[in-house]
């Protein structure tokens, strides 16, 4: 059996209300060996620091995503730095830049994001970068920085891209999107990245991979996500399990106990 870590996903979402426990114990007992929780907001940071609390073999990440910068309160960054520096909590994120639908507030979302990078680099966490059609953006804010503990999640960009990403000392993870029978750009990108510095997600409930597509996603369903990698790397299965698991616990240092 497989043991591998789902470094992100959304168990907080209301699609999981109605098994959300059951499902969560299962898996793990399944060869899930963790599972990190993003915040998005704070409400949903705080469920995560409480799924972390709850669930031994869950981890927290807290941060404001992009698309939930709206009404944020003058005081968020006490919040999320009250929490970031709990034990269990291994991570700023998701964060980062969301240019995707319209009425977006570029500056915000900007002034947010670089003040989550500087909590970042204040608590020695490394951060999850969410970013959807602001590429230009996003690469412009991390180089400011010069090299980034962190990953940047749910890959999408190109394989030139995924090389500037990498030359900033950043893992890079992709999502079932892998799987699709569309993702060219995906396989491109993947191509490039060196296994030593992939890491797995979910981003569950979506992006569920083949065969699954369109459906319910959960941290399960990874393998199908592992058995993609292995086939475009020419490796085992259980060396990408293997290999991505050590490359999750040397980014989220706080997972090691």
């Amino acid at each position: 059996m497989l043991e591998f870590i789902d470094s992100h996903a959304h168990y907080d979402a209301e699609q999981f209300d109605p098994d959300r426990d059951e499902l969560l114990n299962r898996l793990h007992s399944e060869g899930v060996r963790n599972i990190v929780n993003m915040g998005c907001n704070l409400e949903r940071s705080r469920l995560s620091v409480e799924y972390a609390e709850k669930y031994p073999f869950m981890y927290a990440a807290v941060g404001i995503h992009p698309e939930d910068v709206e009404g944020t309160p003058a005081d968020y960054l006490d919040t999320l730095k009250k929490w970031a520096v709990l034990p269990k909590t291994v991570a700023i994120g998701e964060i980062g830049l969301d240019y995707h639908y319209e009425g977006y507030d570029p500056d915000l979302q900007k002034r947010i994001f670089k003040e989550q990078l500087d909590l970042a680099e204040q608590l020695s966490l490394p951060v999850v970068i969410h970013s959807r059609d602001a590429t230009e953006d996003t690469m412009s804010i991390l180089r400011e920085r010069g090299t980034v503990n962190g990953v940047m999640h749910c890959f999408s960009g190109s394989a030139e891209t995924a090389k500037q990403v990498l030359a900033l000392g950043m893992n890079i993870s992709f999502t079932g999107v892998l799987t699709f029978k569309n993702a060219r750009k995906a396989i491109e990108a993947l191509e490039v990245v060196p296994l030593d510095r992939l890491m797995l997600e979910t981003d569950c409930p979506y992006m569920a991979p083949e065969p699954n597509r369109g459906k319910r996603c959960d941290s399960g369903m990874i393998v199908h996500i592992i058995e993609k990698i292995a086939e475009v790397k020419g490796v085992s299965p259980e060396l990408v399990a293997k290999q991505t698991t050590e490359n999750t616990l040397k980014l989220f240092w706080k997972m090691k106990g």
